[in-house]
């Protein structure tokens, strides 16, 4: 099998003409029977390196997925591309028939969890017929080093050994070279096996923000996206308190976390993977296993754990390669919280831990592009601007603020490290209320210290001091020095503030979702149609088609059957079963 050979089957079976990225990569790697670890940001097309081989090869692939709705999700789409696939879960009542069609061949891909994988009998049942390839999705949950370490992943290797001749494909969207390695190491991949697309979504517009007035921020953002969203919540409390905030809107809007009864989570996530409008208000363990291509917005009403899991949970929205907007709400009390954290973490993973906090700092507190420090975060080397990032499309005003940060550290200090920013701001502004009096601290140096034009710098200022860590929480909420607050004191440590624009009005707010058109008759009726045909089958609506495959058919309008089969994303199964339909619409408009 070769890659020529690979691209008329990638066409016939998906209805692409050429490969994304590094595809033709990993799939030439796999047809060639070698070992691969595939690194490639979501979006970019993991599963058909998987896919494609499985259909072109004798024998099945195995398919190990951590997450049973992840796999249902790409058992549809593989399904409706006339992929004979199947999968082997705790929720599957077909297990029999399942078993049956693998040993007697009738299957191009088989899903199982790692759970399954890693028993005896599981092992049994694979020597019973051919297989081609292992695929291991979210590969970096084999690694301690990654953030979201799975114990049972580490039960596959012995698995895999026993098939020594069958090429494993490990994929993953989150590694930093650390648990690259690791994850090469845990499989048995040789290091020349490693493929790396890069990690950078240029379709996704990152915004982040200080957290204001969360429910008006997050109405104003359901305002300018009409498209289905996820706005992420720390707490089920604060999902269920969202949830009913933004329904009031008018939205169709849905909870999700750990303490709703299963069937409401399964109704609740079925709802949201058919809908295109929907907004899913859900802890962060929401999206792992949707394979939902037309989220138009992923937003976070507080911070996310690593950047590992803030690319990964963004990563949820424009899978499609439409625009997409990712925007987190942040306060001070976040990090303060994350690094009281840090105390319940054992000893050898402390660095590492407080590492990635410290890297979720700069993140927030930087006026530089926000892409740029992902990506370097990931090791790469991009360039000092995106032009796709708050920070790029609207500057913001980056002012040296270290005597200002000097004067309110030392207030800190000298009213003796226990008071809140609301006494402290007084002390520095110069506000002799009863208890700056009582206490004596219109006594202080400190008192009335801070310039006129000082004042507005001091709430942001003690944001980016507690994000960095410089300011900690007190066991009752006071204020306490920390990190390098010493060494800003003496003059030893600068501190840069990011001062954002001055917000503009609604109406000139750019979008990020607005890639379909707007009142186009042809376009509506070609949605229409799908949303008809998917309710009938009982599949979301991007399984039939994705919007872009809409729009190219609105913009090309072809006459005939062989013209529609040309559009990106009509393969011959898909033409066979919808085209008919779709050439009606298509001529009625």
């Amino acid at each position: 099998m070769t890659l020529p050979d690979a691209l008329q089957t990638l066409h016939a079976t998906f209805g692409f003409s050429a490969f994304r990225g590094v595809q033709d990569q990993v799939v030439g790697r796999v047809l060639a029977g070698q070992s691969t670890l595939a690194v490639m940001p979501t979006g970019a097309g993991k599963s058909l390196t998987y896919q494609l081989p499985a259909v072109m090869l004798p024998g099945t692939c195995v398919v190990i997925s951590p997450l049973i709705a992840l796999m249902h999700d790409q058992l549809r789409s593989a399904q409706a591309n006339g992929i004979r696939a199947a999968a082997l879960t705790s929720v599957d009542i077909d297990r029999e028939q399942t078993i049956e069609r693998f040993r007697s061949g009738d299957l191009d891909l088989l899903y199982v969890a790692p759970q399954r994988a890693a028993r005896e009998h599981f092992r049994e049942l694979l020597s019973r017929a051919p297989l081609c390839l292992f695929a291991i999705d979210e590969a970096h949950c084999v690694s301690e080093w990654g953030h979201e370490f799975v114990p049972e992943y580490r039960e596959l290797r012995p698995l895999m050994d026993a098939f020594p001749a069958v090429p494993r494909l490990a994929l993953t969207a989150t590694a930093d070279a650390h648990t690259r390695a690791d994850i090469l190491h845990q499989l048995g991949i040789a290091p020349e096996g490693l493929i790396v697309a890069g990690f950078d979504r240029p379709n996704i517009r990152y915004a982040i923000r200080p957290r204001d007035n969360p429910g008006q921020q997050l109405k104003a953002l359901l305002a300018e996206q009409p498209g289905p969203g996820i706005v992420y919540a720390p707490t089920r409390k604060k999902v269920e308190d969202l949830a009913v905030s933004l329904a009031a809107t008018g939205r169709a809007v849905l909870p999700y976390h750990a303490g709703l009864d299963a069937d409401v989570r399964a109704a609740n996530q079925h709802a949201f993977v058919a809908s295109e409008d929907m907004v899913m208000v859900a802890t962060v363990a929401f999206g792992m296993g949707i394979d939902k291509p037309d989220v138009r917005f992923v937003a976070h009403a507080g911070l996310p754990k690593s950047i590992e899991g803030y690319y990964q949970e963004t990563g949820r929205a424009g899978r499609d390669g439409d625009p997409a907007v990712a925007v987190m709400l942040w306060g001070p009390d976040d990090f303060l919280r994350a690094r009281q954290r840090l105390g319940e973490v054992e000893e050898a993973r402390l660095p590492g831990e407080r590492a990635r906090l410290d890297a979720l700092a700069a993140l927030v507190e930087t006026g530089d592009c926000r892409r740029a420090i992902l990506l370097r975060h990931f090791g790469e080397h991009p360039a000092e601007r995106c032009g796709n990032c708050d920070n790029c499309l609207d500057p913001p005003r980056v002012a040296d603020v270290s005597v200002t940060a000097q004067k309110l550290l030392s207030a800190v200090y000298r009213t003796g490290q226990t008071y809140g920013f609301g006494h402290v701001e007084k002390v520095l502004t110069g506000v002799s209320d009863e208890r700056v009096l009582v206490r004596g601290h219109d006594q202080l140096s400190v008192f009335g210290i801070v310039e006129a034009d000082e004042v507005p710098l001091l709430r942001p200022l003690v944001r980016a001091l507690q994000a960095r860590g410089s300011l900690t929480a007190t066991e009752h909420g006071g204020l306490a020095l920390g990190g390098d607050a010493r060494e800003i004191l003496k003059g030893a440590a600068s501190v840069r503030l990011a001062i954002p624009p001055r917000k503009e009005p609604r109406g000139r707010r750019q979008r990020g979702g607005d890639a379909n058109p707007v009142g186009d008759p042809l376009f509506d009726a070609l949605r229409a149609l799908r949303r008809e045909i998917a309710q009938e089958a009982g599949v979301p609506p991007y399984v039939i088609f994705h919007d872009s495959t809409l729009r190219e058919m609105a913009l090309a309008r072809p006459a005939s059957l062989a013209r529609l089969g040309e559009i990106g994303g009509v393969g011959a199964r898909k033409l066979d079963a919808y085209g008919a339909a779709f050439l009606e619409v298509i001529r009625a408009n």
